[in-house]
């Protein structure tokens, strides 16, 4: 009799946790047809790209992820399957899902190697790291400079010479040679500033690799003046005054007036924020 009461107890037991299972798959769209479904069964390839257009104009940029993801999942092998995965990475991309983006981005070119449009989907990688996180130049222009890391700049920097490199009659190639520009600019004055923070606390050798690296690495770069400047100043900090007299002067041959006006305001004042506003965080 016991053990009866128990197998029904078993029972009924397994029997809720089968029905609270159904109740969960059911609420989750599992295993039954969504409204969502209902509402598109009707739709045709050119509905879908017209309806994620719309989305996309309209900067509702999940339900054109949503659109162009059952675009691609209903009408994989269409003519305009390819395009279709670079419209998900662009709307990924606009959503603020840098990561999803280039996963997009990256899947269509392995799929799509000899697409013409392939070198946009190198590009678009370079964007996304180019713009990740609204703040990007305030980690370029640090109070504790040790405390950040450039590694999205670096990442875009790469994404971008990838493609010049790859596809150098590219439509994107002058954009992407700009935008490097500035990218260098900004890893240059990260050096710096973390050779400040070096300075600041005496550590004197770690200043003047950090400066030395911009001589060495970012010629040209507005970085390259107060590269200069810090070597001398930490030289003569360690006692290496011959060494102070020739980074004083190189610095005197090639900047005989100082520092340039334009680039101690760029230091100082905040342009690189204008340039940055200027360029622009869409293209």
């Amino acid at each position: 009799m016991m053990r009866k009461y128990l197998l029904n107890l078993i029972f009924i037991i397994c029997t809720a946790f089968i029905l609270q299972g159904c109740e969960t798959l059911k609420s989750l769209g599992i295993g039954q047809s969504s409204s969502d479904d209902k509402e598109y069964a009707n739709w045709d390839a050119e509905k879908f790209r017209t309806e994620a257009k719309k989305a996309m104009d309209a900067e509702n940029y999940q339900k054109a992820i949503e659109l162009y993801e059952k675009l691609e999942s209903r009408y994989p092998f269409g003519e305009s399957a390819a395009q279709t995965q670079l419209d998900i990475a662009y709307a990924y991309y606009k959503n603020n899902e840098p990561e999803a983006a280039i996963a997009a981005a990256e899947r269509f070119i392995k799929i799509h190697p000899r697409n013409p449009s392939v070198d946009y989907a190198y590009y678009l990688k370079g964007l996304v790291n180019y713009n990740r996180g609204i703040g990007f130049i305030e980690r370029f222009l640090p109070t504790d400079a040790s405390q950040r890391d450039p590694g999205n700049a670096l990442d875009a920097y790469n994404n971008f010479a990838e493609l010049i490199r790859r596809f150098p009659d590219s439509q994107y190639v002058e954009d992407s040679k700009q935008r490097m520009l500035y990218l260098r600019n900004n890893l240059a004055m990260f050096e710096i500033h973390v050779a400040r923070y070096y300075m600041q606390r005496e550590a004197y050798i770690a200043a003047v690799n950090r400066a030395n690296r911009v001589v060495e690495k970012f010629q040209r770069t507005p970085a390259v003046p107060h590269a200069l400047l810090i070597m001398e100043d930490a030289y003569k900090k360690l006692g290496l005054n011959d060494l102070a007299s020739d980074a004083a002067r190189v610095f005197a041959q090639n900047y005989p007036d100082g520092v340039p006006p334009e680039v101690e305001r760029q230091d100082k004042t905040g342009v690189l924020y204008a340039i940055w506003d200027f360029i622009g965080f869409d293209r």
